[in-house]
This record gives C-alpha cells, sequence and structure tokens, in this order.
C-alpha cells in the first residue's frame, strides 16, 4: 500500500511541513518530533529516498492519464487505445511513470485518484466537463486535452481536424456520383462526431444537395453496437433503394452498421457505398475493407506527452491548439481501386 505525506503525519501527529523536513533533511524539527516521523516511517516501510529526491526536486515523474468517456469500452476502444500506447511509449522513453484511470460518469472522482497520486501533470482524453477542469485547476497541475473540449478558456487542445474531414467525406462520395447519402451521427454532445457532421453537411449544400432531417440518424453511442442497431432500425429506408451511400461519424458505427447490410445481402458498394472516419486497425481487416478519414492518433498521443513534459519542466508552449490534417483512405467499401 502506498502512503501519502499527509497519512505519514497524521501517524506521527505532526505537521505535513514537519514530514517534509524530516524527509528532505531540510529545515528545523525538533528531535521528538523527528524520532515521532521516523517511527512511522520505519512501520510503514516507506522509502523517504526517493520522496525526498522527488522533494528536492519538485518532480514525482508521474504523469495522469484520464479517459473520460459514457460508453464502454473505454481503455480499450480502438481510437483512444492507439492514442494511450503512443502516451505510453514516449513516457518510458524520459522515465516517467503513468498513470491511467477511466470514468464513464464524467465525475471529479477520477481527478482525485490522480492528484493524490501527486502526478506532475495530467492528459485528459475525450470530453470533460467544466466541474473536473476547475478541480484540476484548483490544484494549479498541468494538464493537456486530448480529442475533447471544454467551455474553460486556456486549456490546450491537441484535436484532428475533424470538420475539414467531413469535408473530405463528402467530397470524396460525391465525387463518385452519389447524392442520396444516409448519414449515421454519432453523440453530438462530443466535439468530433459534432464537428464531422457539420463540414459533411456544410459540403453537401454548397453542391447544391443539401442532407435533409430525415437522411441522418443518432446512435446512442460511437460503437459497433450502435452502428449494427441504427442500421436495423433504419433498414425501411434502404429497401426502396433511396439511398446509393452511408457516411458514419466513426469507423466503430460504420463497421457495425455494414455487417447488419452485409447479413441482408446488400452487397458493397455495388448498391449501397459505405465510409467510415478514425482509419481504426479493424477498417482495413474488415471485408469489404472500409474507405475512411485518418486521424494520425499516434501522432496525436506522442505530442500530447511531448507538450504536458515542456509544461512540467516549466518552458515556454506557444501553441494554445495542435490540430492534425486528416487524410482520405480509399478501400473497398466504396469501390475504391486503391487500398489504403
Amino acid at each position: 500500500m502506498e502512503y501519502t505525506i499527509k497519512e505519514i503525519a497524521l501517524r506521527a501527529g505532526v505537521s505535513k511541513s514537519t514530514v517534509s523536513r524530516v524527509i528532505s533533511d531540510k529545515g528545523y524539527t525538533s528531535l521528538e518530533a523527528r524520532e515521532k516521523v521516523l517511527q512511522v516511517i520505519q512501520e510503514l516501510k516507506y522509502k523517504p529516498n526517493a520522496l525526498a529526491r522527488a522533494m528536492v526536486s519538485q518532480r514525482t515523474y508521474n504523469i495522469g492519464v484520464l479517459i473520460y468517456r459514457r460508453h464502454h469500452p473505454i481503455a480499450s476502444h480502438p481510437f483512444y487505445g492507439k492514442i494511450l500506447d503512443a502516451i505510453l511509449t514516449s513516457a518510458a522513453r524520459l522515465n516517467y511513470s503513468v498513470f491511467v484511470t477511466t470514468d464513464h460518469e464524467m465525475s471529479v472522482r477520477s481527478s482525485d485518484f490522480m492528484l493524490e497520486k501527486r502526478v506532475d501533470g495530467l492528459i485528459l482524453i475525450s470530453r470533460l466537463q467544466q466541474n473536473v477542469i476547475e478541480n484540476i485547476q484548483n490544484f494549479g497541475v498541468p494538464y493537456i486535452m486530448v480529442n475533447g473540449s471544454t467551455d474553460v478558456d486556456g486549456v490546450i487542445h491537441i484535436v484532428g481536424r475533424d470538420e475539414e474531414g467531413g469535408r473530405k467525406a463528402a467530397d470524396h462520395l460525391t465525387s463518385l456520383g452519389h447524392r442520396n447519402i444516409y448519414v449515421l451521427a454519432g453523440p453530438q454532445t462530443h466535439r468530433s462526431h459534432h464537428l464531422r457532421l457539420k463540414g459533411f453537411r456544410h459540403y453537401m449544400e454548397h453542391q447544391e444537395t443539401p442532407l435533409a432531417a430525415s437522411s441522418i440518424a443518432y446512435p446512442g453511442a460511437s460503437t459497433f453496437e450502435e452502428g449494427y442497431s441504427t442500421m436495423q432500425k433504419q433498414w425501411d429506408h434502404f429497401r426502396s433503394g433511396k439511398y446509393s451511400a452511408i457516411f458514419a461519424t466513426n469507423d466503430m458505427i460504420a463497421l457495425g452498421a455494414m455487417k447488419f447490410l452485409l447479413e441482408q445481402s446488400v452487397r458493397i458498394p455495388e448498391q449501397v457505398a459505405v465510409m467510415g472516419f478514425d482509419d481504426i486497425d479493424f477498417a482495413a481487416m474488415f471485408s469489404p475493407s472500409l474507405t475512411t478519414i485518418r486521424v494520425n492518433m499516434e501522432e496525436m498521443g506522442t505530442q500530447a506527452f511531448t507538450m504536458l513534459d515542456r509544461l512540467i519542466r516549466k518552458e515556454q508552449v506557444a501553441e494554445s491548439n495542435m490540430e492534425f490534417e486528416p487524410e482520405l483512405i480509399v478501400r473497398q467499401s466504396t469501390g475504391g481501386k486503391h487500398l489504403g
């Protein structure tokens, strides 16, 4: 079990500052108080040397990664998992330890857990509520937000250019001759899904083929299961052959929809073209392989750690936002000749 300075102070009956002075061997401490603290440290098998180094340098070389997401999977999600892997790899190179926690309730509980670990900084993944940001700000710990949004000013964001990606998706489908397109738009409370739909709609409006409200469905979550069940509910729209293409605002939704269509013996892309967004590994593995918009998840994770490390070192960080350009990856599901 790990113990904090506060717990040592309570057991020894002294203040936290007294414990700090004893461990760092700096400043005046009475002999009686010193002996009490050292006795508690010995009983708890605490390692004061490691803590002393952290206190002298004001660094623990621990960072926290908080992944906020309403629905499972969380850490194992193909999108967030790749970002997390990149953070872990980058942190290991500079000898940081990484605490990871997930929270589907978007509460302050998980941020409290991280702050109790005395992390030097935090990487916050996905959308956060304002009370969580305020809780972290109260502790003065540097933090970075990845693929999310908040109403709090001054937060450094690392994101993809999702609105531009939505436009690229619409351009690809319309260049193939599709005009009647059905959209499966993930939860609109999330920045990425909202901007991807926005970019797609704006492009279609400029082409004078605006999307009707009846041509958009909103799965309750950005999951394979929701893509499948939403397509199942909307099946009547496709029996008549009204729509020739589907755009989903993430790959998991698109793959779920494709599975249902294939079970109905729909030929993809001959009868219905399907397109996703993210370029998760499953997109290339599925048959037919999925045309999508690639988001550089690995680079997002790497840059998140690099920028956080600079903040921890109190170095100048000029960027308030870092945006990554989306890339069109053409595969079989839209009849592409290039298989990315």
